[in-house]
């Protein structure tokens, strides 16, 4: 006869026994050191200043014939033909539309692993150089993508891609990022913008100021307007940060 669970000795339900706490113990103090390295690594290292680098998140369930599929496409050829980088979670759907766009259609496939993230950048004198990262959590992923991005345009999506919009907006918030061009793209996003207008700020979690933060736009050109601008700004402090007789 097999013996019921509530017969066999050992920890109460709910509690650990003195085995089981140290391991928690020495995991807990394991990803607190990774962060606290993590943390060390951002004052010795800031974000990326060499290069504009745009992070364009998005749907990994749209269809080819969709029209934002064409739309993603456009738009992240334009800003690479104009200059940027292109980042993205390396996946299918509108992911594999900014991959193609970016690359001028060489990059046709999702890139490998569970949670890729996918740089193109086309220099003057190669037609693109594609690298992947491949990541295990989302965690580490989303932290990433902010390390290399110097705006963020968010496409319809679901609820990764509005993990990774609220990401974006609470770093704003908290002023952990630089101004930085946020923009939130299509109507998908109005009802999340009216929710937080009429619920957050009426209810004082969040101040009205921080509403400002996103930008809703609708059309490929203005997208491509403000990056562009911002691009020429950041075109302009970079080289007059550069000595005399060095190039960029």
């Amino acid at each position: 006869m097999n013996e019921r669970r509530e017969d066999r000795p050992g920890a109460a339900h709910g509690t650990l026994d003195e085995a089981a706490a140290d391991l928690v113990q020495v995991i807990d103090g394991s990803v607190a050191q990774l962060w606290e390295t993590i943390e060390s690594l951002e004052r010795l290292q800031p974000r990326n200043l060499e290069r504009f680098r745009v992070s364009i998140f998005g749907s990994a369930r749209i269809e080819e014939s969709h029209p934002l599929f064409f739309e993603a496409q456009e738009l992240a050829q334009r800003l690479s033909e104009a200059g940027c980088d292109i980042v993205t979670g390396g996946g299918g759907g509108l992911m594999q539309a900014v991959d193609q766009g970016a690359s001028r259609g060489v990059v046709r496939v999702p890139a490998d692993g569970d949670l890729p993230v996918r740089l193109v950048t086309d220099g003057e004198n190669t037609p693109f150089v594609e690298q992947v990262y491949r990541h295990r959590t989302f965690f580490s992923r989303l932290h990433h993508f902010v390390r290399l991005s110097s705006a963020f345009i968010v496409f319809p999506g679901g609820i990764g891609s509005t993990l990774e919009a609220m990401m974006v907006w609470q770093l704003l918030q908290a002023k952990h990022l630089p101004p930085t061009p946020f923009l939130l793209y299509g109507s998908h996003w109005r009802g999340l913008l009216r929710w937080i207008e009429e619920e957050a700020v009426a209810q004082g979690y969040v101040e009205e100021e921080d509403t400002h933060l996103p930008i809703q736009i609708d059309t490929v050109d203005e997208a491509v307007e403000i990056i562009l601008r911002t691009l020429h700004q950041f075109q302009t402090e970079t080289r007059s940060e550069v000595p005399p007789g060095e190039k960029l």
